[in-house]
């Protein structure tokens, strides 16, 4: 699938699974709590589909604008309602009724993070071992003395199979300014700790690099360039490259392993390129188009080919991370929490710049990410619908009016005042909030757009 499509395809997959458990989290428990529930949509603006089941009251509605949902529910302050049907109404129900209602979406996002990082580990997420490779010297990992062929095994006491676990460890330190104990195993296999202090990263950084900005590599074999596998209608394929073609040089370029070949079709989508490659012996020169593809690193050139990789090479760096199924839910339980937390330091640091504001997304980076993830095979896929419902989740908790942080702050305003705020007070504060969400959404965008064309 186009790359552009295949983003678009995905995103709107993954916007309609995540507003479809947010909403369902709001409509199951107003029914369960007596609330007459008018509609529940998932999307805004005209109905494209919608439907009523035998013996029920809800309408159920697909709408054109892919971007969020609503539930309806019976409410005096919206429409005028018949006397028999008040005790239904959701203004009607006590306070706490009304809070659960409110936080059950939230609570239904958080849920399913749960269950798809269950389904996940369960299944095994594959990952590269986090063996160190070039260690820049005048940086925080080159002063903490770490060395090429290091094994990072735990950071901070927790065990890190993966590089993915190393990052998202270092991360959720950096952001509080720690001193991190690392441990590892040395190319002698001998167990040392060593100690980054992130107190001394400057501020602003683009932790979305955090490895490269603190020094540390990953360690990468060092691949003949020689062409292992093609795909079917790739530009490689196309141009008449061939299984076990060695490639010597391109565009007067000499090459002498695969990373230099990869870097050098990347960095140029749509440009001719002449290859020269070696193949039986004789020396051929190809000319070839590397085609477009959009990732979350940008637009990168790509061409269909793949590196031939020795029996036994790539199972030294393989790892994966897996449990048994009553295991996995305790740890989906413990990762939940980690990327709350740390979405959560994240939104706190943006706010006192200590994390750059770029860091912030709109519906184009999230597009990206979902074509990418999807791309990698259904695991990561589901781990990235994992993530993006926890955002989702802790977005809507922030105490701004009209999302349902602001209700549940007026909720606990009532609690402590014993009556609701006027509407006066309500009111302001929803234009209040609307402000904010254009102000952020605006800022979304533009970070989007300056990724994108930057």
């Amino acid at each position: 699938m186009n790359g552009v499509l295949s983003s678009v395809f995905f995103f709107i997959v993954a916007i309609g699974v995540l507003v479809t458990v947010h909403e369902f989290g709001h409509f199951i428990v107003a029914r369960r709590l007596g609330v007459k529930v008018l509609r529940f949509s998932v999307g805004f603006g005209m109905p494209l589909w919608s439907w009523r089941r035998r013996n029920d009251e809800t309408e159920y509605v697909i709408a054109a604008l892919p971007l969020g949902g609503y539930v309806q529910m019976l409410d005096e302050r919206e429409a005028p309602v018949k006397e028999e049907e008040l005790p239904r109404a959701f203004n009607r129900k006590p306070l706490g009724s009304r809070f659960a209602i409110v936080a059950a979406g939230p609570v239904f996002n958080f849920l399913f993070a749960i269950l798809a990082y269950w389904l996940v580990f369960v299944l095994g997420v594959d990952g590269i071992k986090p063996l160190v490779g070039e260690v820049n010297q005048d940086s925080l990992a080159g002063e903490a003395g770490f060395r090429t062929g290091d094994l990072i095994t735990r950071v901070d006491g927790r065990d890190t199979a993966t590089w993915n676990m190393v990052f998202l460890e270092l991360l959720n330190r950096s952001l509080g300014g720690e001193r991190v104990a690392v441990t590892v195993v040395d190319s002698d296999q001998v167990e040392r700790r060593r100690e980054l202090d992130f107190d001394r990263l400057p501020a602003g950084v683009d932790r979305s690099n955090l490895l490269q900005v603190i020094g540390l590599g990953m360690y990468r074999p060092r691949l003949e360039a020689v062409i292992g596998t093609l795909e079917p209608g790739g530009a490689a394929e196309q141009a008449g490259l061939r299984v076990g073609d060695r490639i010597l040089a391109v565009d007067g370029r000499p090459i002498a392993q695969w990373e230099e070949w990869v870097e050098y079709v990347r960095a140029r989508p749509e440009q001719d390129l002449d290859a020269r490659v070696e193949r039986g012996g004789e020396t051929i020169d190809i000319g070839l188009r590397p085609q477009r593809v959009t990732t979350e690193q940008g637009d990168i050139g790509r061409i269909g080919a793949a590196v031939k990789i020795e029996a036994g090479q790539a199972d030294e760096l393989r790892a994966k991370e897996r449990y048994s199924a009553p295991t996995a839910l305790l740890v989906a339980a413990e990762r939940t929490w980690d990327m709350t937390w740390l979405t959560a330091k994240m939104l706190v640091s943006m706010v006192d710049g200590e994390v750059s504001a770029s860091n912030l997304g709109g519906p184009i980076r999230i597009a990206q990410y979902a074509g990418a993830s999807a791309d990698a095979g259904m695991v990561q896929f589901i781990g990235f619908l994992a993530l993006i419902s926890i955002s989702l989740g802790l977005l809507n908790l922030l105490p701004i009016p009209v999302l349902d942080g602001g209700h549940l702050l007026y909720y606990l305003i009532e609690l402590v005042k014993g009556s609701p705020l006027s509407e006066e007070a309500q009111g302001f504060g929803q234009r209040i909030g609307i402000a904010l969400l254009i102000g952020v959404m605006i800022l979304a965008f533009y970070n989007d757009i300056v990724q994108l064309f930057g």
